[in-house]
């Protein structure tokens, strides 16, 4: 599946702090639609290297959790040598 636009929480439309993200719309999957990152988090604990970000070199996408005391569920593209993450330079709604 690809990652192929992000969608950030409600005030942070021009944020570049990955746990600000809502939702990930995901291709290639039966349904082509807006995730919750949540979700798409435990997708990936269950099927790693199951999502990449649809900008080259076409990272996956890893589960991360934040630290104490929140430990929010978020997904970030892995390390490349690109200067930002990946996933944020994915256009958004």
């Amino acid at each position: 599946m690809r990652a192929t636009k992000i969608k950030m929480k409600s005030g942070c439309g021009t944020s570049n702090n990955l746990l600000e993200i809502d939702s990930i719309y995901l291709t290639g999957s039966q349904n082509d639609s807006f995730y919750k990152k949540d979700k798409v988090h435990d997708y990936l604990v269950k099927n790693p290297g199951g999502i990449q970000v649809d900008i080259h070199p076409y990272p996956d996408l890893i589960p991360m959790t934040s630290p104490a005391p929140y430990y929010e569920k978020y997904v970030k593209s892995s390390p490349n040598n690109t200067t930002g993450d990946n996933l944020l330079s994915l256009p958004r709604e």
